[in-house]
């Protein structure tokens, strides 16, 4: 697994833009044109958001459900703490909470280390799901679960979600 820290400018499909890369338990809240990518998401889940009105975009990376189980000060690194996280910078950065929607995309069961319960990828992708619904932020796409990782793109004038997975079809959210 790759893990990206800082941005450069790269080639995004047929124009050079900027790219900006979120490694994991990072986020990265844009309202330029730009990309923000992420890598790596097996059981991770990368949480994409966009206002439309603001052309606010976020994006983070979290790898596990919940902070008070284990939190060691990274708020990004988990699935609560992470996506309330990226709401409040949205908000700063001029995002209307009620304009705002979610794309997700990973939560996969790459290794399940679970005894007959919920696999880490699972349990990402539930607490994402919670955390975006106490907030009022309704989930318009996702690409989650299987045995496989992914790569995702977010085009911060857009707001589409351009999601590579390893053995499957690409697309877009």
């Amino acid at each position: 697994m790759k893990v990206y820290d800082g941005s450069t400018t790269e080639q995004t499909g047929d124009a050079m833009s900027e790219r900006v890369k979120v490694g994991i338990a990072e986020y990265e809240v844009t309202t330029e044109s730009v990309a923000l990518t992420t890598s790596g998401l097996g059981s991770c889940v990368g949480v994409a958001l966009y206002d439309g009105e603001t052309a606010a975009a976020g994006l983070v990376h979290v790898m596990l459900p919940v902070a008070d189980e284990m939190d060691d000060g990274r708020a990004a690194k988990f699935a609560d703490t992470g996506t309330e996280l990226l709401i409040a910078e949205m908000e700063k950065r001029g995002a209307n909470r009620r304009d705002i929607e979610a794309k997700i995309a990973g939560g996969s069961d790459m290794l399940d280390f679970s005894e007959g319960g919920s696999g880490i990828g699972d349990r990402n992708v539930e607490q994402v799901k919670e955390t975006l619904d106490d907030h009022g932020i309704p989930i318009v796409a996702e690409d989650i679960g299987g045995d496989h990782g992914r790569s995702v793109r977010l085009d911060a004038s857009t707001g589409d979600l351009h999601v590579k997975s390893a053995n499957r079809e690409d697309r877009t959210l």
